[in-house]
């Protein structure tokens, strides 16, 4: 894996970004508003990287990171991420995103609403629980002791095998919830959602976390 996509360059996808050069990869970054307005960042990740459509973002990246709002799903390009793995960043914010009836009702995720949306990837959930400026300043190298780590979700095992080979190298452990349907145990408002967590902490977070119907 030599290129890293990004569909979205805001707070965490600027961090991604900068983890993945960091890490000696090449980015692509992109946004809703078009590859000029992105010229700052790239200039700041330097030769590894370009501003690029989302089209174009989505075409090179071997992984290819969402990270939009979630109401902006559907505008995510389906062909050219046909059989790559994507990690999905999202999560669901009301006030944001408007209501979304399937996440209000629970019968779905939001992981599994983009992996819905693009039926021949393999989405990944992932970085949707720690604070972006934080991406940058946690990490530290493989088996530090009380080494941060962070969930993911996904169903495609090879899929997921290489996001914990990319949290690695980002300096992370990382905990595996399950399928996508498990996501919600690392959604807002859940125990492991924002603080520092272990491996076994999280993995504790995980088995306490309730369903919102079961919080109210």
């Amino acid at each position: 894996m030599k290129t890293i996509g990004l569909i979205g360059a805001g707070h965490i996808g600027s961090q991604v970004a900068r983890l993945a050069v960091k890490s000696g990869y090449d980015v692509v970054i992109s946004n809703s508003r078009g590859p000029d307005s992105l010229s700052g960042l790239v200039a700041e990740l330097g030769p590894r990287a370009r501003a690029a459509t989302p089209v174009d973002a989505a075409k090179a990246g071997d992984i290819v990171v969402v990270t939009i709002p979630l109401k902006n799903y559907r505008s995510v390009p389906v062909a050219p991420l046909a059989g790559k793995t994507v990690i999905d960043t999202n999560n669901y914010y009301p006030q944001r995103d408007g209501h979304i009836p399937e996440l209000d009702n629970e019968s779905t995720t939001t992981s599994e609403l983009l992996q819905a949306h693009l039926l021949q990837s393999k989405v990944v959930k992932a970085f949707n629980h720690i604070h972006a400026a934080q991406l940058t300043t946690d990490g530290l190298p493989a088996g530090t002791k009380n080494r941060r780590a962070l969930v993911i979700a996904g169903n495609d095992r090879d899929a997921k095998a290489t996001v914990t080979h990319l949290l690695d190298q980002f300096g992370f452990d990382t905990v595996d919830a399950g399928p996508l349907s498990e996501g919600w145990r690392i959604q807002r408002d859940t125990p492991g959602y924002g603080p520092r967590r272990t491996a076994d902490e999280l993995r504790k977070d995980l088995a306490a976390a309730k369903r919102y119907a079961e919080s109210r």
